[in-house]
């Protein structure tokens, strides 16, 4: 009978807090082993490379989890961009300041990290914030007008602003950069 543990979600799981809190430099393999709980060897079978097959891993799990949020409450808001812009950003200031304003996102925390010297990740990370352009996109034009591509640059300057806000939400201790974007983006289409 095989042996089945749950060491690889552990990791995954400890990598991407540490990663969201501290970044990818200052996280080392020896802290995700010791805060996740998972035994060595059982890590390097899981990610026989190493640290940074963990950071794609995380990227990729945690790109994923974002863009369905982002769709179920495209769902929930559909027909009000409005209500989906201040629905967003007032969720991850409220996962921020339950955080204590120490958590950002993974993927930005990655690209200021990896991308600049690592074509992989780079690729990765575009295709991650393509992705959720293309959710915030639907949402603020849900049919493929003739306008798709001012629409789409709008919605990646919201992730663009939601990413700085996360920065200076941190550094602030404070939810007010998150209502500046929404006073910026919510009814001006």
């Amino acid at each position: 009978m095989t042996r089945t543990t749950d060491a690889r979600q552990k990791a995954l799981a400890t990598a991407e807090l540490l990663f969201r809190t501290q970044g990818y430099t200052a996280t080392g393999l020896t802290q995700v082993l010791e805060e996740s709980g998972a035994p060595k060897g059982s890590f390097y079978f899981h990610f026989p490379g190493g640290k940074e097959q963990l950071a794609r891993e995380v990227l990729a799990t945690y790109g994923a989890r974002t863009e369905a949020a982002m769709r179920q409450l495209a769902a929930r808001c559909e027909g009000d961009p409005d209500r989906f812009i201040r629905a967003l950003c007032k969720g991850i200031a409220k996962e921020m300041e339950a955080a204590d304003w120490g958590i950002g996102c993974a993927a930005q925390n990655l690209a200021n990290e990896l991308a600049p010297a690592n074509r992989e990740f780079a690729d990765a990370l575009a295709a991650i914030f393509a992705a959720w352009t293309a959710v915030i996109a639907d949402v603020l034009t849900p049919s493929r007008s003739s306008a798709r591509g001012a629409t789409e640059r709008r919605a990646m300057a919201l992730i663009a602003a939601l990413e700085g806000a996360r920065s200076l939400a941190r550094a602030m201790r404070s939810a007010a950069p998150f209502d500046a974007v929404i006073a910026q983006f919510a009814g001006s289409h």
